[in-house]
């Protein structure tokens, strides 16, 4: 049964991705936030959809600490559901991610509607500093800006090392960064087709300062709060993989 629902949601997922898409496309000419809340639509109609047809619920741990300023929001990657949740939860955002996203056909003319900062992850120092350059723009513009600091989704009970233009980005501009960890992996596998029933948590830290603290602090900060929080939502430490296991993961 429970994987005919996930098919049924499957299909449902495909069909209004391309429909938002195409959407998304037409609209374009709106300012970036009325552009956003439709195209956003989308990602809440899915979560919406996740627990009338999976049984997959929703939990918001931390809603108080969400900023009503710009900031850096770190969150863990398991799957492709927190894409999805963090637009359902936090305001306006723009995501840092590889740009081989937007070549996908609809879904990718989408996101690029929600002014992505799309960059070639093997272009070391280039895309360090379009990540900061780019960033400051969108912060400045009051959208969030979302990082996955691993860098690729990673199996429940492993966590990788934080790249450091999350960081870096919110220490240069001096805005907080906010820190978000759940346990989507458990219940919506990466490439995973089954969609278990049951409740993600999502927990939303408080902000961390980055006002007089390096990078490497504001990153080791996040990393150790992650660490402690993951432990308490898997039941088990994570344990930490190396670089070139997160680049066979991608």
């Amino acid at each position: 049964m429970q994987i005919f629902r996930s098919f049924i949601f499957l299909i449902i997922y495909a069909i209004t991705a391309i429909l938002f898409s195409v959407i998304g496309v037409l609209i374009w000419p709106l300012p970036f936030k009325q552009r956003y809340w439709v195209v956003s639509r989308w990602a809440v109609m899915n979560i919406w959809l996740l627990k009338i047809i999976c049984g997959l619920r929703l939990e918001v741990e931390g809603r108080e600490n969400i900023p009503t300023e710009p900031c850096v929001i770190l969150c863990k990657h398991q799957s492709a559901w927190e894409t999805l949740a963090l637009q359902a939860v936090f305001p306006p955002q723009v995501w840092v991610l590889k740009r081989e996203l937007l070549w996908i056909p609809f879904f990718g003319w989408g996101l690029a509607s929600l002014r992505p900062i799309a960059i070639d992850r093997n272009a070391g120092r280039k895309a360090l500093h379009q990540v900061i350059e780019q960033g400051k723009e969108r912060l400045q513009s009051g959208a969030m800006v979302v990082v996955f600091p691993e860098g690729t989704r990673l199996p429940p009970g492993a966590i990788g090392r934080f790249g450091i233009g999350g960081a870096r980005l919110a220490v240069n501009t001096a805005v907080p960064v906010i820190p978000v960890a759940h346990n989507a992996g458990s219940f919506w596998a990466k490439r995973g087709f089954l969609k278990r029933p049951g409740v993600i948590k999502m927990v939303i830290g408080t902000k961390i300062d980055t006002h007089d603290l390096s990078a490497t602090a504001v990153n080791q900060h996040a990393y150790d709060w992650m660490t402690i929080t993951m432990t308490q939502l898997e039941g088990k430490t994570p344990v930490e993989i190396t670089k070139g296991e997160q680049r066979g993961e991608s």
